[in-house]
């Protein structure tokens, strides 16, 4: 699954910053992730857009709020609407969004490279849906790695390899996303397609069944590697000076060892988010 996920719109002189993708609940006991959770959730990928230049004494802050919902493949599993803050920073060197951070290399070209950290919030507890009565608690993750970027005149492609460096599921996530931005005045219009590659071990972890936890009408499952495929597009309008608000939709079309899990019973999973942003 994923995390996935896409970027508050900002107005031209605005310093996108990285998402991050997909998660789980955000639990009473984590305010600090609470906090950041909608940040990550809200913005695309740092490769989702060119990035022009800091106008001189402009702050690479922006704060902001948020509303996310999203919709999650386990049976029974309860929604939930959060309406949370929205942090973002850039510089030369770094650039945090929410529960991420990147850590900027030479270039190559058109091509861009980047050290990547996310904190994933994909994690669930057996409190969370009926069904999950009995399985044990799939802790979140922190993901390391790195991304590439390609920036051409028809499309921005990028790729992403994480691996789970809290050695929770032990899995790893490559991600390509192939996207591209279109201005209509005050409007940017960025359609975005997706595949991300989950190894077994991330499957098993996060879907599949353990022996202790087997119970009726929930069989025992060992996931192999899954494919998910993504298709989202992400709406800014610039209010004013500094100010923008943004609507992101996705949907995500699960691999086929995900759907076979017992503790699923969709074909996908989606998401919707709106907010305001204000960049200093």
């Amino acid at each position: 699954m994923t995390s996935r996920p896409s970027r508050p719109a900002a107005k031209p002189s605005a310093k996108p910053a990285p998402a991050r993708p997909g998660a789980a609940a955000a639990k009473a006991s984590l305010p600090l992730f609470s906090l950041f959770l909608f940040a990550a959730l809200a913005q695309q990928p740092a490769a989702a857009q060119p990035k022009p230049a800091q106008a001189e004494g402009e702050s690479p802050w922006g704060l902001g709020l948020g509303v996310g919902m999203e919709r999650k493949p386990y049976r029974d599993f309860d929604n939930k609407t959060r309406l949370l803050p929205l942090l973002s920073y850039e510089n030369k060197w770094i650039s945090v969004a929410g529960l991420g951070l990147d850590l900027k290399l030479p270039s190559a070209g058109p091509v861009s490279f980047r050290l990547r950290a996310r904190y994933s919030m994909e994690g669930y507890e057996a409190s969370d849906s009926p069904f999950l009565a009995g399985m044990d608690e799939r802790k979140d993750g922190i993901w390391l790695g790195g991304a590439a970027v390609w920036r051409n005149d028809i499309a921005n492609l990028s790729a992403e390899l994480l691996g789970d460096a809290s050695g929770n599921s032990k899995g790893t996530k490559l991600r390509l996303m192939v996207d591209r931005r279109f201005q209509a005045g005050s409007f940017d219009i960025t359609p975005r397609l997706a595949a991300t590659r989950l190894d077994d071990k991330y499957v098993s972890y996060y879907y599949g069944v353990n022996a202790a936890e087997v119970r009726a009408g929930r069989p025992f499952y060992r996931g192999g590697s899954a494919v998910n495929l993504e298709a989202g597009l992400r709406v800014g309008y610039a209010l004013a000076p500094h100010q923008s608000l943004f609507l992101d939709m996705s949907t995500t079309k699960l691999g086929s060892s995900i759907k076979d899990s017992p503790l699923v019973d969709r074909s996908s999973q989606s998401g919707v988010r709106v907010g305001y942003l204000y960049r200093f």
